[in-house]
């Protein structure tokens, strides 16, 4: 995705990304071409790739803001991470289930793997949320482990329609960390 901070630009933008969003509605992303998405925003083809290089840069920058999003919820919020998460994913349970309707879950989970080592390395120990379950230990393996078993949960969870409020899994997840 191109930056840019003319509000044009930031309108074509969203216009093309929430056509994308609502072509993944009825169609696999497999068959989304730029041309419905163009069509559907009601942009000039032009439009789009002065804004993004393919439909797979537009997925990018959708996963990239909501994982943006998170973030600053994490280092903001004066809940556990369990509680950000959840919430998170609760929040943007459409994007979830799309991504899960199209095998493309695991992208999230590329982003996180990238996105949380850095936000480790780059927090203040006084304004990191990790501190309380990794304390001095050796942090890669940690959070890749807390990543990777969040990650089985969240996808279960989607997998399972959401049903569950996030509320009773962070509650059963604490249940099970006092047990370990």
């Amino acid at each position: 995705m191109k930056e840019s901070k003319n509000p044009s630009a930031i309108r074509s933008k969203k216009e093309i990304t929430d056509a994308l969003i609502a072509l993944m509605q009825d169609h696999s992303f497999s068959e989304i071409t730029v041309k419905q998405i163009v069509l559907e925003a009601k942009l000039e083809r032009k439009t789009f790739y002065n804004n993004f290089s393919s439909k797979e840069d537009v997925l990018d920058g959708v996963i990239n803001s909501a994982i943006h999003e998170y973030v600053l919820a994490l280092t903001k919020s004066p809940d556990g991470p369990l509680t950000v998460i959840f919430d998170f994913c609760d929040k943007n349970r459409d994007l979830l289930n799309l991504l899960h309707k199209n095998n493309m879950l695991y992208l999230l989970l590329l982003k996180l793997n990238v996105v949380i080592p850095k936000l480790n390395a780059s927090l203040d120990l006084s304004n990191n949320p990790f501190k309380v379950m990794i304390g001095s230990l050796e942090p890669d393996y940690l959070i890749a482990f807390n990543i990777g078993a969040i990650w089985n949960v969240i996808f279960k969870w989607v997998d399972r329609g959401m049903k569950d409020s996030p509320n009773y899994i962070r509650e059963t997840l604490e249940e099970y960390f006092k047990r370990i």
